[in-house]
Parts: C-alpha cells; sequence; structure tokens
C-alpha cells in the first residue's frame, strides 16, 4: 500500500503533467505569429517551473508584490506581462524588468510609465487597453478616445514607451456572438489605426482572448492570448 507522502506526490505530478500537457496543446495549436500569455496570478512558483519546463516563456500577473516575488525566484529568461489594472504608484516596481503592460487604461497611467521607464533607462511596450465590453466594472479607453490618442498625439512626448498594439475583454457573457461582435470590432478597430497610425511602426500586437473564449479571439485576429483557469486550474483567491 502506498504511503500518503507517495500518494501526495503522485497527485502533484499528475497535476503537473496535465500543466505541460495544457500548454503543449494551446500552444500547437496556435497560428503563426500568435503567442500564448500564460496567466499566472494567484498560482505557485512550482506551477510556474512546470510550464516553463513544457517550454513555455511568457507569464501575465497582475498584482505587483506577487510579481515581484516571483521574479526572484524564477528564471530570468520568462518574460513578464502585467495584464490587470496598474496603478501609478506602482509602476515604478515593475519598470526595471515588465516586458510587456497589457492594460494602459488611461494618459495618466501612460505618462507614469515614460516617466519610470525613463528613470531605468529602458523603452517600455505597452497596449491601449480597450473597454469594448457591457460591463461598467472594466477599465479602458472607449474606441474614439483611442483613435483620438493615437491619432493626435504628438509620441515624442513619450520617448520612453514603445505602444506596442491594443488589449481588450470581451464582455463575460455565454452569448458567443456577442463576444465574436465584440472581437471582430476591436479588431477592425486595430487594421484600421495600424494603417492611420504609419508613425507607429511598433503597433503588431492584438491582445484578446481568454480560457474560454480564445478560439473565437483567435479566429478574430488575436495575436496574444491570455490563458490561466485552462492551464494551471482555478485560481486560489484567498492569496491575492
Amino acid at each position: 500500500m502506498k504511503s500518503l507522502n507517495s500518494k501526495l506526490l503522485e497527485n502533484k505530478n499528475n497535476k503537473m503533467s496535465q500543466i505541460q500537457e495544457e500548454i503543449k496543446r494551446i500552444n500547437n495549436g496556435l497560428p503563426q505569429g500568435v503567442r500564448l500569455v500564460a496567466i499566472s496570478k494567484f498560482h505557485p512558483a512550482e506551477a510556474i517551473e512546470e510550464a516553463y519546463e513544457a517550454g513555455q516563456r511568457i507569464f501575465g500577473e497582475s498584482h505587483v508584490q506577487e510579481l515581484q516575488q516571483k521574479v526572484e525566484l524564477l528564471p530570468k529568461d520568462i518574460e513578464w506581462h502585467f495584464i490587470g489594472h496598474l496603478q501609478t504608484n506602482k509602476v515604478k516596481y515593475i519598470a526595471p524588468y515588465i516586458k510587456l503592460i497589457h492594460s494602459v487604461d488611461s494618459i495618466k497611467l501612460l505618462q507614469e510609465i515614460d516617466k519610470q521607464a525613463k528613470k531605468v533607462g529602458r523603452i517600455i511596450p505597452i497596449l491601449i487597453q480597450l473597454h469594448i465590453a457591457e460591463e461598467e466594472t472594466k477599465f479602458g479607453f472607449t474606441i474614439e478616445e483611442c483613435r483620438n490618442l493615437l491619432t493626435t498625439q504628438d509620441w515624442s512626448e513619450y520617448p520612453n514607451v514603445q505602444i506596442s498594439g491594443l488589449m481588450c475583454m470581451a464582455t463575460n457573457t455565454d452569448n458567443m456572438e456577442q463576444v465574436r461582435r465584440e472581437f471582430r470590432t476591436v479588431h477592425e478597430f486595430f487594421v484600421e489605426m495600424k494603417a492611420s497610425c504609419t508613425n507607429l511602426t511598433s503597433f503588431t500586437e492584438l491582445s484578446m482572448g481568454m480560457s474560454h473564449d480564445y478560439p473565437i479571439a483567435l479566429e478574430e485576429g488575436s495575436t496574444l492570448i491570455r490563458v490561466g483557469s485552462k492551464i494551471f486550474g482555478e485560481r486560489d483567491y484567498s492569496k491575492g
């Protein structure tokens, strides 16, 4: 009869192998040029290590303190993306290493990222977050606000920020046709801005799609999908 410890270890290994299998399954199904951001917030470093061993290098976090702890513990070639609402007073903590900020939802935040990037001698890539969903709780620019920002802004004012594209979250609904319409609207706007803002040569990324809707996002032109629970299981929110 197996000891309790050996059973626990076996269960852990089975769970971890499922993480690796899911990482490989998702990545194998991605079109060329599309990348997976594994959303690892509220999941332990051990789970990230397992995904890392399966070849995953891009991970998304949304809490600065948790992210800082993981940066210290985990391999240095991990590409960390910030995917949640970012407070301006927290930018300075992630400015030295963050690879991409998905969630720039105000001019004030944009200005602060530029300021903190300058202090550490970096140019930080960012995505402009669109508010396309019906929920009032979602952050972001409206399409008109974003169009005005991208077409009238003098980007020389922010030499330490690189505008790399757009990010959105669809409405939290079981109506997948509504989700598709929202993603399609954002993609059409992305194409429009890419064509009209020829000075923004870095404008190449469209971050949309999560665990429950990323297949639709892929069909509608996403270049970055943000998948967490499908890989790691449900999050332990008590740690947040």
